[in-house]
């Protein structure tokens, strides 16, 4: 499914609805968005399947969790080839510290978040992604402070 193409005006709602409430009953999201329960159930299913919804997930707070630091690194590779990627990436993937990764472009092959208990975790965890075999060659670090606007959904473009 091609989202931009095939998602219509009640798809649209679905999803607004959804990403303020994933914990909705298909009765009432079906009377929000003025379907029968059946139908809006099957426009679920449909966009499960399709990618387009990918999960629901409970938003925690990390400091009521025990975690004491929320940071975002910058990670630099010593080179940019498939394979040194792929190793890094799957190294990173088994580390629960590592919560997200994202390859971007610039001057940085990726940006971590990591959540740790104090600094020096922080300090045994970058040191193990620097010392290994993942060809780091550089880790910056940014430290969480606060968080003026809390994600709460992409915004869903259409009426």
């Amino acid at each position: 499914m091609d989202p931009q193409e095939s998602l219509d005006t009640i798809d649209r709602n679905i999803l607004r609805v959804l990403q303020g409430n994933g914990r909705i009953t298909n009765q009432a999201l079906a009377d929000r968005v003025h379907l029968s329960p059946s139908a809006c159930l099957a426009r679920l299913k449909r966009l499960e399947h399709a990618g387009v919804i990918q999960g629901y997930h409970a938003r925690l707070d990390p400091y009521r969790l025990g975690i004491g630091l929320v940071l975002f690194a910058e990670v630099q590779l010593e080179g940019r080839q498939p394979d040194e990627q792929a190793r890094f990436e799957a190294a990173v993937a088994t580390l629960p510290n590592v919560v997200e990764v994202s390859d971007v472009s610039g001057d940085v092959d990726y940006i971590l978040k990591v959540v740790v208990a104090d600094m020096p975790e922080w300090t045994r965890l970058k040191e193990e992604l620097v010392s290994g075999e993942l060809g780091v060659r550089r880790i910056t670090t940014h430290v969480l402070m606060r968080k003026p606007k809390i994600f709460t959904g992409y915004p869903v473009a259409g009426s």
